[in-house]
């Protein structure tokens, strides 16, 4: 029976994941990953193709994953990309001005990072101004002091350990990839497995509900945005290692792409849910799309439009499915519900006590 159970429960998730986005996504990577390798004649499936193409994945799957724990608790982190340069100029910075050793400079630029979602949580959460307009102008300050450090200037004297690292790809899988990987499997067991993201789930589903359970809705807004700036200074930390030199043009490109990856692969604008391997599938669509670009010297503004209009569609979509169910669930709530206690007829009670069944006179 315990085999039986199992099996059913493994038939049950398999049927789930067929019917579910992230089955649909991969249908989509692997069916665009096999024409891009044929129009190429199978250059693209070639090893340094291969290493090139998932050596800038990273940063997408990263700020993908670093914009989902924002949307989880209903928040908007429009602060993405410039905070992603500023950490990347400023590792940079440190190690090329002056001399401070890569692994002391990255680590202090993915703490500050962290820090600054964290300011920026408890910023939202002490003025209760909306995370848009308090995102919008940490974005503001943030490209301001990226500025301030580069100017117009690259700078790409820092250490070439740490380019090496970047550019480091055993059996042509690039060591920034598999730390994109390996965050998305933490954020994934954190989310999934540990109280503290399950409440960061719930005070974004349902945030009456959750106050009325003990949680603190406040205290998840903070978690979120520091746990976001967590991941974009990983972010930071893989595209220094992967480009030649920081500017400050690094991360101006971000803030379509960190929105794009969750909404496409499943998560609510309104909160309450994740995506991680959604996400994951996502980016790698998108950059599919950019290396179709690439290869068939397309207008890069059409790459634009064309992600766009899929973020657009989804949203459409996911609002139109939301209104269905809500109809459903209105026409469902007019049927009237069944009677709690059918009293039985005479006969019945005749039976079930065992008694003598009553004449037509009623005499017994």
């Amino acid at each position: 029976m315990t085999i039986k159970d199992g099996g059913a429960r493994t038939g049950a998730a398999l049927r789930q994941f067929s019917r579910s986005t992230a089955m649909t996504l991969l249908c989509v990577v692997l069916a665009g990953y096999i024409a891009l390798g044929v129009a190429s004649s199978g250059s693209f499936f070639d090893g340094p193709s291969v290493r090139t193409f998932l050596q800038y994945l990273a940063t997408p799957i990263l700020i993908g994953l670093a914009q989902m724990v924002a949307l989880c608790v209903g928040q908007l982190n429009l602060a993405i990309g410039a905070l992603g340069g500023f950490s990347a100029c400023l590792m940079g910075v440190l190690m090329a001005d002056s001399g401070v050793p890569a692994p002391i400079a990255t680590t202090l630029g993915v703490l500050t990072a962290t820090v600054i979602g964290l300011v920026t949580g408890l910023f939202i959460v002490a003025t209760r101004i909306n995370g848009f307009i308090v995102t919008l102008g940490t974005m503001t300050i943030l490209l301001g002091a990226q500025y301030r450090l580069a100017r117009t200037r690259t700078v790409d004297g820092y250490s070439e350990t740490l380019k090496d690292l970047g550019r480091a790809a055993p059996l042509n899988t690039p060591l920034v990839f598999l730390v994109a990987l390996a965050s998305a499997a933490l954020l994934a067991a954190f989310m999934y497995r540990t109280t503290a993201g399950r409440r960061l789930l719930a005070a974004g589903g349902n945030p009456l509900a959750a106050r009325l359970s003990g949680i603190s809705t406040d205290r998840q807004i903070v978690l979120a945005h520091t746990v976001s700036g967590l991941l974009v200074g990983v972010a930071a930390l893989t595209a220094t290692a992967s480009l030649p030199g920081v500017n400050r043009s690094v991360g101006g490109d971000w803030l379509l792409p960190s929105f794009a990856a969750p909404i496409i692969g499943g998560v609510a604008l309104n909160g309450g849910s994740v995506a991680v391997f959604g996400t994951v599938l996502a980016a790698f669509v998108m950059r599919l799309i950019d290396a179709a670009r690439a290869q068939f010297s397309l207008d890069p503004s059409w790459v634009n439009f064309l992600i766009g209009l899929v973020v657009l569609g989804t949203v459409v979509g996911g609002r139109m499915h939301q209104t269905h169910l809500e109809k459903k669930g209105k026409a469902q709530g007019r049927i009237p519900p069944a009677p709690v206690d059918i009293p039985p007829s005479p006969v019945d009670t005749g039976r079930e006590t065992g008694g003598t069944l009553p004449t037509a006179g009623g005499a017994r």
